[in-house]
């Protein structure tokens, strides 16, 4: 089997990937390889609509880093790392004036200065954006950055598989490729996983793209790599009643209203001060009790109440919010400008990931090994993650662990990989090929589905997640019997679901795990037999390891710099 070097490894095309890899190839001795798992354009990033914040003050004037840090940490319920926060807050401004810089098309203000609009859990009107395709023009930004370089290769339509590593550090990975069915091996001094989120183990109502499996966080995991905070899950609260797709933040940053069947703004009954701009944990489960409490429309899984925009008038909505508009058209039948919208919560973003033990160079506790983006946990986003932050947290610790890498892979060689490491994963794919068994793929996703959904979700108590984890890790053996039933070898779904529900399986079993123990209410970790935040025994953060198939949980301090845990109030 060939082995191809690379001095650096990037696993992900996404954002987080795409920043690390330029800021790499500034060297252009050095060969960076960039690997994802889809065409790098179609990458999870762009699904992000309405922001990302960082203190510019070019609409209030007196918005400042420190000011981002405290909200952010506030909206954490204290749980975020706090000189990890600031690190982030401070680095923001020059870079959204960077990516400025590189053509990125922010909507502007009347004197040409960067638009900024209110965001949920801000103290000042920070978010930047371009209309709600955010995500979008900075994808394709940071893609068009990326091949300007020609030091990168890109890796388009490889499945991660396998660390190659030998307990200190890393020395490779291996990857399937889609488009001919065959392994690759590359030798490298260092891995940057950058491969997303895991918010499709709710598998009927989320916001994610469908490949938002966890691979990168579910291999690092089977190697050792403990995940940090796995339990906390953020719910969206504005997902179509119908299909969980996102409408962004932006809808209730440019003024549209929550309203249940009584035409009732109810946020007043739960934030009186911030209303629809309470944080997200909190809008969500203000929803969920107004459904619950017969204020709703409809009744059980498919009841809902409304985002009403049709006071921001036709003219805002198709110049700030156009593909809003047109995803409630197109999936729910419904115009803004008309009619309000049915919404209910849906899983969006995983605040834990990938254990990083170093903020300023995304280092894990596997020498080599890196996690940048919402598959790392830094810890920024804490308990609770504001909207606006997320884009620039994979823009902030992309740059400074590509900066880190370029420097780190300077000093190090190679280590040798045995033929042994280089042909195992060839022979696992020959093996699920070989499989035989009665097992249903789509009868185990989605019973992993209505598990998650219903027994880990928005609410949570001890019998639920005891019975969560139980049947996971049943469907987690029942794993082992499914059959590919396609045996052709290019692009073959049918063998990379296979190995994504598993990926999927042992990440929803570490939720359940990590919910179980941490016996106390905080952002969006709610649990009604624990209903305060206890910081006595919980403020702190869990670690989670996967031993020999089994799962060991252990907890570390948060790192409090500055501002003391208060109680929560918008």
């Amino acid at each position: 089997m060939s082995i191809r070097r690379y001095d650096a490894v990037i696993i992900g095309g996404g954002g987080a990937g795409l920043r690390a890899a330029i800021e790499i190839a500034k060297d252009p001795a050095l060969k960076v390889a960039l690997v994802s798992k889809v065409y790098p354009t179609r990458s999870h990033t762009g699904a992000a609509q309405g922001g990302m914040n960082a203190a510019l003050g070019n609409v209030v004037p007196d918005d400042n880093p420190e000011a981002h840090a405290y909200d952010t940490i506030k909206g954490s319920d204290f749980l975020a790392d706090q000189d990890a926060v600031f690190f982030m807050t401070e680095n923001a401004p020059e870079i959204i004036y960077e990516l400025d810089r590189w053509g990125v098309p922010f909507s502007r203000l009347p004197d040409g200065r960067i638009a900024q609009r209110p965001f949920g859990g801000a103290s000042f009107p920070r978010t930047v954006y371009a209309a709600d395709k955010t995500g979008h023009v900075l994808l394709h930004t940071l893609f068009e950055q990326a091949l300007s370089k020609e030091n990168i290769d890109f890796y388009n339509e490889f499945f991660l598989l396998d660390l190659v590593q030998d307990g200190e550090r890393v020395k490779g990975v291996s990857l399937y490729d889609i488009k001919t069915g065959e392994v690759v091996v590359l030798q490298t001094k260092a891995v940057i996983m950058a491969t997303g989120g895991f918010a499709r183990i709710y598998w009927f109502r989320s916001t994610n793209a469908i490949g938002n499996t966890g691979d990168g966080q579910a291999v690092v995991f089977r190697n050792g790599v403990p995940l940090k905070d796995i339990e906390f899950i953020q719910f969206h609260p504005t997902g179509l009643a119908k299909t969980g797709i996102l409408l962004s933040e932006a809808c209730r940053g440019e003024g549209g209203y929550l309203i249940n069947k009584l035409g009732e703004r109810f946020m007043k009954r739960y934030a009186p001060e911030k209303m629809e701009l309470a944080p997200r944990d909190m809008v969500s489960r203000a929803i969920e009790y107004e459904i619950m409490e017969g204020r709703g429309v409809g009744e059980g899984a498919r009841a809902y109440i409304y985002l009403d925009l049709r006071h921001l008038g036709e003219e805002k909505i198709n110049e700030r919010l156009p593909q809003v508009r047109q995803l409630a058209i197109d999936f729910e039948g419904v115009d803004p400008v008309k009619d309000p919208v049915p919404i209910r919560p849906t899983a969006h973003y995983c605040m834990g990931g990938i254990h990083v033990v170093d903020y300023r160079t995304s280092e894990t506790p596997l020498r080599g090994l890196y996690a940048i983006g919402e598959c790392a946990c830094v810890s920024v986003h804490g308990a609770n993650r504001l909207g606006g932050n997320s884009l620039i947290e994979l823009l902030v610790f992309g740059k400074f662990c590509g900066i880190a890498v370029r420097e780190r892979v300077k000093e190090v060689d190679y280590a040798p990989i045995s033929e042994a490491e280089a042909s195992k994963d060839r022979e696992f794919i020959e093996n699920l090929f070989k499989r035989e068994g009665k097992e249903s793929l789509a009868d185990i996703r989605s019973q992993m589905g209505e598990i998650t959904w219903a027994k880990m979700g928005i609410f949570r108590d001890e019998k639920s997640l005891k019975e969560a984890y139980e049947e996971l890790s049943e469907l987690l053996s029942r794993w082992e019997n499914i059959p590919v039933v396609d045996k052709s070898k290019v692009f073959n779904t049918n063998l990379i679901e296979l190995l994504e529900l598993r990926n999927m399986l042992e990440l929803a079993r570490a939720v359940a795990l990590g919910a179980l123990h941490r016996r106390e209410s905080r952002g969006g970790h709610s649990r009604e037999d624990y209903p305060e935040r206890d910081d006595e025994n919980f403020l702190k953060h869990s670690l989670i390891t996967y031993e020999e198939g089994n799962l060991k949980i252990d907890y570390i301090p948060v790192r409090i710099t500055k501002y003391q845990p208060a109680e929560r109030k918008y």
